[in-house]
């Protein structure tokens, strides 16, 4: 696979709720603005340091910007980080506000608006990178994880076929998986899926990496959560740094009240707000003493946001106000703002799981007909829903 085209994917696989990051403008080149978690004579920290000498060299040089930008990118999935967007957004200052910059900048413009939830921008900048590069994967990859974000499957779908013949056939083929995975048709895609993958030679690991997690997911919605953690297992066992892929098996843990296991999963992934989430869930559950310090720091983190206007956080923070706050009323309104805007099953679960908690059927109707539209297979889910058609 296109590494760039990697990197969208594996950083969509990543929650879309990041903080923003605002580009920052040291006052000289000397100035130290943070210290990165490299080691000493880490391979990365003098790729980026070379990248950023010749950047500074030449702000203009479109192919380092991209290289650069690209790679801080690579690495807001990889460490759960958002200030490493931007990074990627300052390397590229001189072409961000242009109406209709260079095909790969206005990819890069298109992928870190969607995860500041611009959708809307980021799909405008896809349409028209595609308007000119009808062909570019890496353009049909991220709208069509737009529109599954979104609920719009039949566009997903059309875009992920697309992706089969232009970009990797095994990646196009599980994007539509993605979208079958969602639409009643779990347990076929989810056979043909690893049937693919095991007739495939020389998978990249990087490749292997997002088709497991893709397996693991088709898995869950069937219910199969020992298969699913199989799948999870065998993309940790790839040794590919990837917050989705940590935060989707903690979930996994968390619903099988295995805490300890979370908490060695977790230990030293706070910088991710994510991952410190269900951090603070597994340690609350044990009892632990670290739990409150860490509720504390991400009470305040979700604060800071709200103070800067944004609302990135919502899913992720409802689930907070539910689980350690056990405040359903401000975790069924945090949820109700993020399905405006997001439509996965996460998203649907803690809304479906608020309105419950607060008895308000009423409240869970879009999602009551998100679920029978789409004919999604998912027995958590429905389950939730049965019992919120017997609230009165």
């Amino acid at each position: 696979m296109n590494p760039r085209l990697f990197a969208v994917l594996l950083a969509l696989s990543s929650w879309t709720t990041l903080a923003d990051a605002v580009p920052y403008l040291p006052k000289s080149d000397g100035q130290v603005l943070e210290r990165l978690p490299f080691k000493p004579n880490d391979p990365v920290a003098r790729e980026l340091s070379q990248l950023r000498a010749a950047l500074r060299r030449d702000p203009r040089n479109l192919e380092v910007a991209v290289t650069l930008a690209n790679r801080y990118y690579g690495m807001v999935g990889e460490e759960g980080d958002p200030r490493y967007l931007g990074y990627a957004q300052a390397a590229l200052a001189p072409w961000w506000d242009l109406p209709m910059p260079p095909v790969d900048v206005q990819v890069l413009r298109a992928s870190i608006r969607q995860f500041r939830h611009d959708f809307a921008g980021a799909v405008e900048d896809l349409g028209q990178v595609l308007e000119r590069d009808p062909r570019n994967a890496r353009a049909l990859a991220l709208r069509a994880i737009i529109h599954i974000v979104q609920a719009r499957y039949s566009q997903a779908r059309i875009d992920c076929q697309v992706l089969r013949g232009a970009g990797s056939a095994l990646v196009g083929f599980g994007c539509e998986s993605m979208v079958d995975g969602m639409t009643g048709k779990a347990v076929p895609a989810y056979a043909a899926l690893n049937t693919t993958v095991g007739r495939s030679v020389d998978v990249a690991p990087p490749d292997m990496l997002w088709i497991q997690i893709r397996l693991a997911e088709l898995a869950q919605r069937q219910g199969r959560d020992d298969l699913a953690e199989s799948h999870f297992r065998q993309a940790m066992d790839l040794g590919i740094p990837d917050t989705f892929l940590l935060a989707a098996y903690a979930d996994l843990l968390l619903d099988k009240k295995r805490y300890p296991e979370v908490v060695t999963l977790l230990k030293d992934k706070a910088r991710s707000d994510v991952l410190l989430l269900r951090l603070v869930f597994a340690e609350r559950a044990l009892g632990l003493p670290t739990a409150k310090e860490r509720e504390t720091a991400l009470a305040a983190r979700y604060a800071a946001s709200q103070l800067r206007g944004e609302s990135v956080h919502q899913q992720e923070e409802a689930r907070f106000e539910l689980v350690v706050r056990n405040d359903a009323k401000k975790a069924l309104a945090l949820a109700q703002e993020n399905w405006k805007v997001q439509r996965e099953p996460r998203d649907a679960r803690i809304f479906l799981e608020a309105a419950l908690a607060a008895r308000d059927a009423a409240a869970a109707q879009p999602v009551l007909q998100w679920l029978e539209e789409s004919g999604i297979e998912d027995a958590y889910l429905l389950d939730l829903g049965r019992q919120l058609k017997g609230v009165r």
